[in-house]
């Protein structure tokens, strides 16, 4: 009985430390949208520092998400349209990020903390 206990316990546990694996993941995920408008947005304005993956959704074959910040220099084609992602590690500090080609009216912040 107390071998059945202990398995228990121990299934117990490695599940507890799975979950807060998978919640660590979730968290450290944003999601940045380009299109079809003349729209452009990030999940979150303020994060904590840390590993992210961030998906982009690029909805519009005449913009990009390009995205800018200690450390980070990516983006999407003008010319794509679909869905990308990155793993970046974000420091402390602000990120911006903008559509090239319609800079002046697509473009947004986001604060690492």
């Amino acid at each position: 009985m107390k071998y059945v206990a202990l398995t228990a316990a121990a299934l117990v546990a490695a599940l507890a430390v799975a979950a807060n694996g998978l919640a660590a993941q979730r968290a450290n995920t944003l999601i940045g949208t380009v299109g079809p408008g003349y729209t452009m947005s990030i999940s979150k304005k303020v994060v904590p520092a840390g590993t992210y993956v961030i998906t982009i959704r690029d909805k519009s074959a005449i913009h990009n998400f390009h995205l800018r910040g200690p450390g980070v220099n990516k983006l999407t084609s003008v010319n794509a349209v679909g869905t990308v992602k990155w793993t970046v590690k974000l420091k402390k500090g602000t990120y911006r990020y903008v559509c090239d080609p319609h800079a002046s009216v697509m473009k947004g912040t986001f604060k690492v903390t």
